[in-house]
């Protein structure tokens, strides 16, 4: 009987590997180096794992040992490759891609914990509002733990929800306001590890630009690379 060597199954670590790879290049799947195995085959097993919930359950796993007390949102935006931007729109939805300052752009939206490391993430178009798009990302905070946010995340109805949650917003105030809010400069300042999250993050090519048509499939790259950061953390 002969031995057919594509029947072969290969190794998911190996397979694992090949799509880290392909993460931290940007590179085409059909790039992948043979070491990892068929390239093909690491392709569709990030899709498969991806419809599966299986990227969502590892970052949901490594990140229940978050810090609380103290948490950050923010959003940083990044351009489209001009082999996602061809995707075809379904339903009347932009697929997480809109028209900024920049050109074709996706929003990664984030918040982390008082070390930096991510607790939620999405993704939106890149001309969405910071602050309106947080709104389902914050359900986790409550009893004693501060939201840090810049000005974009300045809103009556953002501290009325920390409040109603047990939480406080510590957001820096618009320049105009007219009844300004309680506010701390010295908390303010761990906000910065937000900005370093998406610095970690951005080193992965495939997160920094996005190749991906498809919305979930950018999602789950941005995911791996934010396990990446917990793991190394």
């Amino acid at each position: 009987m002969s031995h057919n060597p594509q029947a072969v199954q290969v190794d998911d670590r190996r397979v694992l590997n090949g799509i880290f790879w392909r993460l931290r290049t940007g590179a085409p799947w059909a790039d992948i180096p043979a070491r990892y195995g068929p390239h093909m085959t690491c392709g569709n097993r990030f899709r498969r794992w991806r419809k599966r919930g299986i990227w969502d359950r590892l970052l949901d796993a490594v990140s229940k040992a978050y810090d609380g007390d103290l948490q950050m949102i923010d959003a940083t935006s990044v351009r489209v490759h001009q082999h996602a931007a061809c995707a075809q729109k379904k339903d009347g939805r932009s697929g997480g891609m809109g028209r900024s300052r920049g050109g074709l752009t996706s929003k990664i939206h984030a918040l982390v914990d008082a070390e930096g490391r991510p607790v939620a993430l999405k993704i939106t178009e890149g001309q969405a509002h910071d602050g309106r798009s947080a709104a389902d990302m914050l359900g986790g905070l409550g009893t004693g733990q501060i939201l840090l946010g810049d000005r974009a995340y300045d809103s009556d109805a953002l501290r009325a929800r920390m409040a109603e949650q047990g939480a406080w917003a510590n957001v820096r105030p618009m320049p105009n306001r007219k009844r300004v809010p309680a506010f701390s400069p010295f908390l303010d300042k761990y906000r910065n590890l937000v900005e370093r999250f998406f610095s970690k993050i951005k080193h992965f090519r495939a997160v920094a630009t996005r190749y991906d048509k498809d919305p979930d499939n950018f999602l789950a790259s941005v995911k791996l690379a934010a396990v990446r950061v917990w793991l190394r953390a």
